[in-house]
């Protein structure tokens, strides 16, 4: 089958400790990669924004330190502070991953742990 390239968001809220910001980014990216049926080839990259008020560890960082599971090492990761926005939510990570999957994919995002409020409409699925 053929394959085409997808972006598939997600997002979490955190604490501002390191062992918050770790675990949910964990829990946030296995999420992702188990509801996409992701493997390791499949990434091009994942990139990371943070609010400002989270500044106690790197996304980027939590996820190759807090990954068991899943092999990250290979994988090219980024991360960049969320514009300040009045009134957006705080404490948000959020992450757009790139992967290649069969082209008649419908990838499925991930919003949890506060992040439900960026996207009402993905929240459920």
């Amino acid at each position: 089958m053929a394959r085409r390239l997808f972006a598939i968001r997600g997002a979490t809220g955190a604490e501002n400790n390191a062992a918050s910001i770790k675990n949910n980014v964990c829990e946030m990216c296995l999420l992702l990669f188990k509801k996409n049926n992701l493997s390791p080839q499949d990434f091009v990259s994942i990139q990371f924004t943070i609010t400002d008020d989270l500044d106690q560890m790197n996304p980027a960082a939590a996820i190759r330190k807090g990954q068991n599971e899943f092999d990250v090492s290979q994988i090219p990761l980024f991360c960049s502070q969320e514009p300040k926005i009045a009134g957006s939510p705080e404490k948000m990570i959020r992450v757009m991953i790139t992967v290649y999957m069969d082209e008649n994919a419908v990838p499925s995002p991930v919003y949890i742990n506060g992040g439900e409020k960026l996207r009402p409409d993905f929240a459920n699925k």
